[in-house]
């Protein structure tokens, strides 16, 4: 079952890679002058290099502003930014840098393309005037550790920016201007991606005071004059096209269930919950209810509320939390993974466990309840065998969870 799920999980990210979807995106596009791309993301570099093939010399000059370690090497006319994530660091302000220097380069007759993908919220920054990079990391390190769902916190990014809900679009002089841009965001809020970076801004302050009231946020007058007074940017000049999402990743995993003998059965594709939630519900035995081999697949982003100082992602709390609802059952595994290759601040995609996990765990001396409460789920299935490792992938159209069953009985 675990080469299984090792063949399911590499044909679904090969499946839901952005190449063929930029191509088709840019083939549809009225693409005059020369040509400048930014691309920022998670996946901006295969983005970028898509884009590169395709334009030929029609490109002029470009800038991709991807996580560390995401590069896969030099591109011909781009320069390359790695920067911090999920938090900005000073590259972050570098690379939105690099990219509002090349907006200003296009003329009327040019044109501007961005290739947009998840992560681009951290990734690039620029701070609303009379903040500092310090002000956006504290406020990010809060949202991230309470429990903050996305798209909440990326109301609270735009607001403290200078570039984001819509801002990177003020920076274009007269170019015609698209976004083509990768989802990994749950349901219709595709301004959320990257923090709509292009999009118009549609969250209010009463939003902003409702998140801040929810979480308890603390922050210093300054941060809570800027979000007080902050002004939605309306319009934007840049024609948006969304490709790829969560759905997709799922279907892909359903396909490559099947043609292993799995029948599958995709629960949903909005996971929102927090991740010790989802673990219990996707692995419980109330899904069951199906002859033979089946898989039960669900697509989102859970949600991880830290109370410790352990290390982890979503995905392998998601998959630790399942492993002790298969303890000593047969014939049966879970794995859980980010699209992206990157599970929170670790190495692994995510985590695979099954009925056997708990029990090796106890042989490794590994007390279970213990290393949830210090969400250290990375150390655990580490010594287990429980971790994903598929390197950064290219590609970040959100994660997707798979429980395996043989024989129901």
């Amino acid at each position: 079952m675990r080469a299984d799920a090792y063949k399911i999980i590499e044909k679904t990210i090969a499946d839901c890679m952005p190449d063929s979807a930029v191509k088709n995106s840019l083939k549809a596009l009225k693409i005059a002058g020369r040509v400048y791309v930014a691309a920022i993301g998670k996946a901006a570099w295969v983005m970028a290099k898509t884009a590169a093939d395709f334009l030929g010399e029609r490109l002029e000059r470009g800038v991709v502003v991807t996580k560390y370690g995401h590069s896969k090497g030099m591109l011909n006319r781009f320069e390359i930014v790695e920067s911090g994530h999920p938090t900005p660091d000073e590259n972050s302000v570098l690379g939105a840098h690099k990219v509002t220097g090349l907006l200003g380069e296009a003329s009327k007759e040019d044109t501007v393309l961005f290739l947009l993908s998840g992560g681009g919220s951290a990734l690039v920054e620029a701070p609303a005037e009379g903040l500092s990079l310090s002000d956006i990391q504290k406020v990010t390190q809060q949202l991230l550790f309470c429990g903050a769902a996305i798209t909440e916190i990326n109301v609270i990014r735009k607001k403290l920016s200078a570039i984001k809900g819509g801002k990177l679009a003020g920076f274009i002089h007269g170019a015609r201007a698209y976004s083509v841009i990768l989802s990994d965001i749950i349901g219709e809020n595709e301004d959320m991606i990257a923090s709509g970076l292009t999009y118009p801004d549609t969250s209010t302050v009463e939003n902003v005071r409702h998140i801040v009231e929810k979480y308890n946020l603390t922050m210093e007058e300054k941060v809570e004059k800027i979000l007080r007074d902050s002004k939605p940017c309306e319009k934007s000049c840049v024609e948006n096209h969304v490709v790829g999402s969560v759905s997709e990743l799922c279907k892909a995993a359903a396909v490559h269930a099947a043609e292993l003998g799995y029948e599958p059965h995709i629960l949903t594709t909005s996971m929102q919950c927090e991740a010790r939630e989802a673990g219990k519900w996707i692995a419980s035995k109330e899904h069951r209810n199906y002859e033979g081999p089946f898989a039960i697949i669900a697509g989102g982003e859970t949600v991880v509320k830290v109370t410790g100082k352990g290390l982890g992602g979503r995905n392998q709390e998601l998959a630790l939390y399942a492993a002790r609802e298969l303890a000593g059952q047969k014939d049966v595994l879970l794995f859980s993974i980010g699209s992206d290759g990157t599970d929170g601040p670790t190495d692994a995609a995510g985590g695979i466990v099954d009925g056997e996990t708990v029990i090796k765990l106890k042989e490794a001396r590994v007390d279970v309840e213990e290393t949830l409460l210090n969400n250290d789920s990375y150390h655990a299935l580490k010594k287990v065998d429980g971790l994903v490792i598929t390197g950064p992938t290219g590609t970040n159209v959100n994660d997707v969870t798979v429980l395996l069953c043989k024989n129901n009985g």
